[in-house]
Parts: structure tokens; sequence; C-alpha cells
């Protein structure tokens, strides 16, 4: 009697955590193709049993190591790692068709949440999308504050990646580092849009407002506050034995394959392929007119994309200077009645400017029928919106191309034959953002 109670429980509980056609099963020893000769096993306490079988471990979604609600499958022979399926959808939210439900002028609030550590890339490429189906061009100023919060949002977004990625492996103390300089970068930011994450500061038509007095000084401290940071977290961990232990030859990934699977940014150019979208001539922002070099390597390890993301934060700091130097001055948004709302002492004073600002923000302005793909490089590779419009206020279809859910792809490939111990630090080198894959 006990044992069918017991069976029809293993069987209840089996059907409730069947993951259908994207379940890993099981192979024997010997056996290329998924069978039914492994061991899926839960021990409590008990001495690791003495087999040549294959296990089916999880690897979160709960696992803080994961950066987010990732689970990865892991097919494992002792602690070599043979296979590994990522699962994603626990963080999936619907911005896309959230973002077909509302007005141009609202789908700022919707697409900042996407990949929240780069909230203004996700921004920018939203507006640059709409202003091309518009047919409008935005003025010089806006274009150049798009640029420098674009930069300083890659600083801080990889300075995220160097304190978790530190943490993850062990230097504990980078965690602390990290966070230290990545505070005085969303002060900045709060200072500028009042908010330090998720802004809707960067809209249709330019920016939702100029840059403060005094912004000048408050990003020449920022710069050297990070650069000093820089100094320390290279003599901290690029030539610290144990750190090169654990990422020299640790999760290699080629040229060929990367390109082949949609790979992008960092992990990308650490196979060697020097693509980077602010030196595409069709660049939304003025990157032509500063200088900077793209910083590519050879070994596509997880060393490699951790000497990528520290020296591109040299590189950003060197355009965020250089915007400081030659910020054109003008207006920060196009001069466009049907896109850009009156002034707001004008809506104290004229009931034309109230209404006009009223229709604009419930109604939302038409955009010509039409399509568009537009790109942006974000901190982790070529983040780009489909738009189509049909003549409404609203998109008919808004498609992001999420660069976090097509680098994922990658650690399957990165993964096999690695120790599960790697496994911590090839995911962190991915730099996944769960909200931009799941979306």
């Amino acid at each position: 009697m006990t044992r069918d109670v017991e069976a029809r429980e293993g069987e209840r509980l089996e059907h409730l955590t069947d993951e259908g056609a994207q379940e890993m099963r099981v192979r024997a020893p010997g056996h290329d193709a998924p069978g039914d000769g492994g061991t899926e096993m839960v021990l409590t306490g008990q001495q690791w049993p003495e087999t040549e079988e294959t296990m089916i471990v999880n690897m979160g979604p709960q696992h803080p190591s994961t950066h987010g609600v990732l689970r990865l499958m892991l097919e494992l022979d002792g602690e070599t790692i043979l296979r590994c399926k990522p699962i994603i959808g626990y963080l999936h939210t619907g911005m896309e068709k959230t973002g077909e439900e509302l007005t141009y002028a609202q789908g700022g609030t919707n697409v900042t949440r996407m990949d929240y550590a780069s909230p203004f890339h996700n921004e920018t490429v939203f507006a640059v999308a709409a202003e091309h189906l518009l047919g409008i061009e935005v003025p010089p100023r806006a274009r150049w504050i798009r640029m420098l919060l674009c930069e300083l949002n890659r600083i801080s977004s990889h300075l995220l990646f160097l304190a978790t990625n530190g943490m993850d492996i062990g230097a504990v103390s980078m965690m602390i580092y990290g966070w230290r300089e990545r505070e005085e970068v969303l002060r900045f930011f709060e200072a500028v849009t009042g908010l330090r994450m998720n802004h809707n500061f960067i809209r249709v038509g330019g920016t939702a407002a100029d840059l403060p007095d005094g912004w000048e000084d408050d990003v020449t401290r920022v710069c050297d506050l990070v650069m000093d940071g820089v100094f320390d977290y290279d003599g901290l961990l690029t030539e610290n034995p144990i750190w090169i232990e654990r990422t020299v030859g640790v999760g290699v990934i080629t040229a060929e394959e990367a390109k082949a699977l949609g790979v992008t940014g960092p992990i990308l150019r650490s196979t060697g392929v020097p693509r980077d979208l602010r030196r595409s001539p069709d660049s939304p922002l003025p990157y032509g007119e500063v200088d900077f070099d793209v910083i590519y390597t050879q070994n596509g390890d997880c060393f490699d994309r951790y000497r990528i993301r520290l020296s591109e934060i040299v590189e950003s700091v060197k355009i965020v200077r250089q915007c400081v130097e030659k910020m054109p001055l003008g207006d920060y948004r196009v001069q466009d009645l049907k896109v850009t709302p009156p002034p707001r002492k004008r809506i104290d004073e004229s009931m034309e400017a109230l209404i006009h600002h009223f229709k604009l923000f419930t109604e939302g302005f038409k955009v010509p029928a039409g399509e568009t793909y537009q790109a942006v490089e974000s901190p982790r590779g070529e983040l780009g919106c489909y738009l189509v419009s049909d003549g409404t206020s609203r998109p008919c279809r808004m498609h992001v191309r999420a660069p976090s859910f097509y680098n994922l792809q990658a650690l399957p490939t990165m993964l096999r034959g690695a120790l599960v111990a790697d496994s911590v630090a090839i995911i962190s080198s991915v730099d996944p953002i769960m909200g931009d894959v799941d979306r």
C-alpha cells in the first residue's frame, strides 16, 4: 500500500515538474542520443554512489550565481559538464506586447526596464526607431547628450559586471570596489534625470530636459574617480595568479561559433572579431566625431571577456571627456509641435498650450505607416528595435533584439567539457540580464 502511494506521488510530481519537449533526458555511457540509461538523483546526506552513469542536475533558477532567474540543466559525468540546456522565461513580462498598447510618447517608460543595467541604451534605440519613421532629425545637442549618457551607462554596466564577476569567482573585495564607483555614476544620473535607473529621459525627438548647470564639473569628477578605480581593479585582478587560474582558457568560444549563434558585444570581440556598432557609419549617435578604440582580443575565454570590459571603461571615459569638451549649444529636443510638448512655463499661461500638452500625452502623436529596424551598441552587444507603424499613435508591432538573449545561446558551447566549479565563472562572463532575455 505504501509503495503504491509513493508511486502515485512520484508520478504526480513528475507530471508537475515535466518540461515537455525541452526536458533534458539522461543517457547511458557510450550513447550520444538521450535515453533511459542514466540516472536522475537527489542525495540527502548519503554516500556518493559508485556509478558510471551520467547525472542531470539543475542549477537555478534561484541560484545567486546565475545572475537572475536563469535555470541551467546540466548533464554531469562526475565533475565534468557534458551538456547544458538553458531554460528561460521565469521573468517573462510581455514588454513587447505591452509596447504595442502604449503610445510612442509612453513607450520609453516600458523599454527602459528591459535591460535594467543599461536603460539609456533601451530608450535611445526605441526613440531612434520612432524618429526614423517620423522622418525627423534631432538637434546636435540632443544627440551628444544621448551619447554622453549612453557611455556613462556603459561604464556603470561594466562596473556592475566587474563587481559581480569578482564576487562570483571569489574576489569579494571587487563587489565593494565596483559598487563604490558605480554609485558615483548613478548619483550623476539622478542629478540629470531625477532617477538612478529606468529614467525615461531619452524621448522621441530629443531628451526630456537639458543638462543641469555645473554638469561638466560633475562628469569630470566622476571620470577621475572611475579611472582611479580601474587602476585598482587592474592591480587587484589582472595579474592575480588565482584569478588567472580561474579564467584563462575557461569557457572558450571561437569566432565561427560566436557568429553562428548571433553573439555580439564583448563576447564576440573576445574571439578576434572587432565588430562594434559605434563604428558603423549608420550609428544614430555622433561616435564618428570622437576618438576611441574598439577593444578586441583573440582567445575567447573568460579572462579576455573580463579584460575587454575593463578596457572599454577606459575608452568610454575617453568619449565622455570629449563630450564635455565638444558639447554643442542649442536645443535639446526638436521644435516640432506634433512631437514636442510645450514648455512648462507656457502651460501656466496658455489654455492652448495646456490642451496641446494634454492631448500629446493622452492620445500621443501619429506616426506614418512603415517599418524600420534601428540598432545601437549596448554594453552587452547589438541592441535592436524593430517597429511597424500602421499610421496610428501606437506601434502595430514591436520587437527588440535583446543581446543577452542571443549571448545566452553560447552557454552550451562554453560549458561543454568544463568543470562544475567553472560554470559560475562562465555564466558571469556572459553578463546576462534576465529582464533583457525574457522581456
